[in-house]
């Protein structure tokens, strides 16, 4: 019997992996992070959304030669200040391996397709491997579209796969989702094999191995990002742009982050002119760095939804209360936490100002 075998017989695989989830808790409990109940609780529930997303991303859809689109964050999973204007898709690709994405391009303002090298759970990053704007793509008339993913360049819309590549990230994102259809598509390897192979020891040993030490990893990435934005409360942690895609993030945006700290009567109050860019927004996060549950509480602002000043410059109030000026965005029992502001495909990138002010002074 091999060593896997023995291990998924045993139940040491299912040991490993939940002494591995107790594990990612020291997380949780760094010396650093806030220990108010609110926060706590809200790092314990962060845990359990990441074992979900683990779950999902190295167990359930873990097959590159049966890809299926999912959502690593939504509405109740949120990882690394996930987007309130975005619809997610990810999926498993190998990238010695060749693949087609099928669809409807719908009407979202803005829609990327990139390929990763995804190493969350060894060093927390994940290096873009490619790039595709729907901007630049071949949409038919009647918004059908179709991606090749492969090594090897490609007539059409062609999407890179290098050698480590591991994921495909799509972004969909919405100015007013109420007023927009979304996109619709599929993905399937080129070439496949005619059914999948049964779930092998091998494969669910190491999956959830891989599962628990995402988990661990990206819990304790982002707490050490949040400990590196506390060294500028209430104002902007302005790094190198390659800081963010090397962990996934998109190339063709701006990130700023901010660490805020504030009294129940305080508010932090931002102002900057607007850029000429395709996109912009501002939202609200926890100290786990995941955006506030902008289903129920005005925690976000984009380009469309602003309120804009007389001189076309933005104002955004943070605080736990609304001083009627400017546009609130509610901390919602929060007294710290993470501001965070995207310039999309803009021209240049205004750092934002920051103040902290009474509320009442702002009434």
């Amino acid at each position: 019997m091999s060593d896997a075998a023995s291990r998924i017989q045993s139940g040491k695989s299912w040991e490993d992996f939940c002494d591995g989830l107790k594990a990612a808790g020291k997380a949780i409990l760094r010396p650093e992070t806030p220990a108010t109940e609110l926060d706590r609780a809200e790092g314990w529930r962060y845990l359990s959304r990441l074992t979900r997303a683990a779950l999902e991303r190295m167990v359930e859809f873990a097959d590159p030669d049966f890809p299926v689109f999912y959502a690593l964050s939504h509405e109740t999973i949120k990882i690394g200040s996930d987007n309130p204007d975005n619809t997610y898709r990810n999926c498993i690709v190998d990238g010695g391996k060749e693949y087609r994405v099928t669809g409807i391009r719908g009407t979202a303002p803005l829609l990327t397709f990139g390929t990763k090298a995804e190493r969350y759970a060894i060093d927390g990053t994940q290096a873009s491997t490619g790039e595709l704007d729907a901007k630049n793509m071949e949409i038919a008339a009647d918004g059908s579209f179709e991606i090749v993913l492969s090594a090897k360049s490609k007539p059409g819309n062609w999407l890179p796969l290098a050698a480590d590549s591991s994921m495909l990230i799509v972004r969909e994102t919405h100015f007013d989702r109420k007023g927009e259809v979304p996109a619709r598509m599929t993905i399937e390897r080129l070439s496949r094999p005619a059914k999948p192979s049964p779930l092998s020891a091998a494969e669910l040993d190491g999956r959830l191995a891989s599962a628990a030490a995402f988990v661990n990893g990206t819990a304790q990435a982002f707490a050490g990002w949040m400990e590196i934005f506390k060294k500028t409360p209430n104002d902007w942690t302005v790094l190198p742009q390659s800081t963010w895609t090397n962990i996934g993030g998109d190339p063709n945006i701006f990130y700023l982050w901010s660490y805020w700290t504030l009294a129940p009567d305080e508010a932090l109050v931002i102002d900057t002119r607007i850029a000429e860019c395709d996109y912009w927004n501002c939202q609200l996060n926890n100290y786990w760095d995941e955006s506030l549950d902008y289903r129920y509480q005005p925690v976000h602002i984009n380009n469309r939804t602003a309120r804009y000043n007389a001189d076309g410059t933005v104002t955004v109030i943070v605080a736990a209360q609304n001083p009627g000026i400017g546009n609130f965005l509610d901390v919602a029992g929060h007294s710290s936490g993470c501001v965070m502001w995207r310039w999309v495909r803009s021209e240049d990138h205004p750092i934002p100002k920051c103040r902290v002010e009474k509320i009442a002074d702002l009434r």
